[in-house]
């Protein structure tokens, strides 16, 4: 089968090598220098037995309908489904009308009404644009002023133009977030291996959300019944409801969850697999990938994904000055030296090619260097060594990927 995923970033990256495997070819359209099988081509004009749609804009505007138009096979939800990230306002209403647990909300387009909503939070508020933002329109903040001057300059167009001009509004919830990606059919899912990122820029959780600067899987804290729980009370309903709205949604529903004390909570659905968790889940993968896309692609799911018993960490190195405004052009060194090492592999993200053809920086997430191991210590060991390997100037990452899934020693316990 030649399979033909779109995309440039490190989460087409990671598909099209796992893709690969069983593919009898692969290529990504537009790509980047940094990974195989790119092509300048648009996707729209390559012929191929299967499309597997990566990011979320071209969902939004419509390509896999228009592919599907032509006959094609396609994974990707069509226009009608992707308003589930496209429109923020949209995908709440969706939860509460098929009763998925979700925080409490608000919708606005103006600033007084969303500032008396403010006011009536507990203390932990979350600002998100409506429309699309590049995973960098959501502020977490205790900080009353800090709420009501990002609502003041989302709404005003400022901060996100015309995604940002209705804005979404929840109540804080507190507890450890999980990644659960779903493989839907337009009525079945089925789930793949939880992952846990890390959204915000620097070590400890601090600094401003970023698209994920790491990731890991699998999950200590999600054992398969949680899976199971997560799929009959969030991902099926959401299907059902999406068909009796006449959605039929074949793609990756990604569900954003937290693990509050009252139970798991919905934070948002993503309609493409996330980047970094596909960096992390999909190496995992021991059953043919090729074969369950298509399969959802076609309306019938049968295949049930199969992984690994090991454990993937994904480190992402960001431009200076991402997530702001991330330099462009800096020469990168050492992708060769970290693949070279055992269980690592780099996933090029933003990434160009100079006139001389050499690689440099192109965007704010550059590279994701993964590794896998047969425990979490050691596939972190590993990341971090590919890390070391790789360079330019300003790089930029985090140190504490997937500490937290680390089980303590028995001396640590023991440490105040």
């Amino acid at each position: 089968m030649r399979v033909c995923v779109v995309g440039s970033g490190g989460r087409e990256h990671a598909l099209a090598a796992v893709l690969a495997r069983t593919a009898d070819s692969v290529v990504v359209s537009p790509g980047n220098p940094g990974i195989p099988g790119s092509v300048a081509t648009p996707a729209e004009e390559i012929d191929a037995d299967l499309y597997v749609i990566g990011p979320e804009a071209p969902l939004v505007a419509g390509l896999a309908d228009r592919l599907r138009a032509k006959g094609k096979l396609v994974f990707g939800p069509g226009a009608d489904g992707a308003q589930l990230e496209g429109s923020k306002a949209w995908m709440k209403g969706l939860l509460v009308e098929a009763g998925v647990p979700t925080a409490r909300y608000g919708t606005f387009t103006s600033v007084e009404p969303a500032l008396a909503f403010l006011r009536g939070l507990d203390g932990l508020y979350v600002i998100k644009t409506d429309g699309l933002a590049a995973g960098k329109g959501v502020l977490v903040t205790s900080d009353a002023d800090e709420a009501a001057a990002d609502v003041a300059e989302k709404l005003s167009g400022d901060a996100f133009g015309e995604a940002g001009r209705t804005i979404v509004i929840e109540e804080g919830l507190s507890g450890p977030e999980l990644s659960v990606l779903a493989v839907c059919d337009g009525a079945r899912a089925v789930a793949l291996m939880p992952a846990q990122d890390h959204k915000r820029l620097g070590d400890g959780d601090t600094g401003p959300n970023t698209g994920g600067m790491g990731a890991y899987a699998p999950v200590p804290l999600a054992p398969s019944s949680l899976v199971d729980e997560v799929l009959d009370r969030a991902v099926l309903p959401t299907l059902h409801a999406l068909s009796r709205a006449g959605i039929d949604y074949r793609g990756v529903l990604y569900a954003g969850l937290m693990l509050t004390p009252q139970g798991l909570k919905v934070l948002e659905y993503n309609v493409r697999f996330g980047d970094p968790e596909a960096q992390v889940v999909l190496p995992l993968l021991s059953s043919d990938l090729v074969t369950l896309l298509a399969e959802a692609a076609a309306g019938r799911v049968v295949q049930q994904p199969t992984f690994a018993e090991e454990t993937a960490v994904t480190v992402v190195c960001a431009a200076s000055g991402y997530p702001a405004a991330p330099r462009v052009g800096d020469p990168i060194v050492g992708i060769d030296a970290a693949n070279d090492l055992e269980g690592v592999e780099v996933f090029c993200a933003g990434v160009a090619a100079d006139a001389e053809g050499r690689l440099v920086t192109a965007g704010g997430r550059v590279l994701g260097v993964t590794a896998v191991g047969a425990t979490l210590a050691e596939a972190r060991v590993r990341a971090y060594q590919g890390v070391a390997c790789v360079g330019f100037d300003g790089m930029t990452y985090r140190h504490d990927i997937a500490l937290g899934g680390l089980t303590p020693t028995p001396d640590e316990e023991r440490k105040p």
